[in-house]
């Protein structure tokens, strides 16, 4: 599934089928379905600064509307089957024990936080209004996080790639390729850091919630 999902494949999707691809993409990824979410943003962004054949604010707008939707049914169904559930049947969809710990230590103490920031985290990305009606997080306050996350998120990495695809048409040759080699060096040691870090926070919710007695 994956590979039909890469870069160009999605862009001969965008080609037959518009942005609703990026639409199911997103959306999917923020319900818990494991898809390249961010990879459709990136690779639709970049379609559109270097063909003009969508605008850059409609790539923006509808991965910012689906972020949201996608988000809203990970929380409807997190609150819906709870904690258990999720213990239980979240290793089909990649949540096993360590990330649900991880989660739950994180929603305990920065729920509003970890909304907004977590689009911008792969797991937490996919997992975090899941995690967010499990743990029974305020709706409202749900909503007005995930709303500003999704926005922000779409606007940074959509806008930026959008940048990269205009300029990306004024080099050849050497230049384009060193270019290319700095960007995917850039994507590597990127997901080297998360990963670091994601062990880590695995280390610290394992010894957090041992030591509390809510967990």
């Amino acid at each position: 599934m994956m590979d039909m999902l890469s870069p160009g494949s999605l862009q001969d999707l965008f080609q037959a089928y518009g942005l609703w691809v990026l639409f199911a993409v997103v959306m999917l990824e923020s319900m818990g379905v494991p898809m390249p979410g961010e990879t459709a943003l990136l690779t639709a962004a970049v379609y559109a600064g270097s063909t003009h054949r969508i605008g850059i604010l409609s790539v923006i707008m509808v991965a910012a509307m689906a972020a949201i939707v996608g988000d809203n049914f990970g929380y409807l169904v997190g609150r819906s089957i709870g904690l258990r559930l999720i213990v239980r049947y979240g290793r089909y969809v990649r949540l096993d024990e360590a990330r649900l710990k991880v989660g739950q230590y994180l929603f305990l103490r920065h729920g509003g936080k970890i909304v907004f920031f977590g689009r911008f985290v792969a797991f937490l990305r996919a997992f975090a209004a899941l995690l967010a009606g499990a743990n029974r997080m305020p709706w409202p306050h749900f909503l007005l996080m995930n709303a500003l996350g999704g926005i922000t998120w779409a606007t940074l990495f959509g806008g930026a790639a959008y940048f990269f695809g205009e300029k990306i048409k004024l080099v050849a040759g050497p230049a384009g390729l060193v270019i290319l080699v700095c960007a995917i060096g850039l994507v590597v040691a990127g997901i080297v850091f998360l990963r670091r870090h994601e062990k880590e926070l695995e280390e610290r919710a394992n010894a957090a919630l041992a030591a509390d007695p809510r967990a």
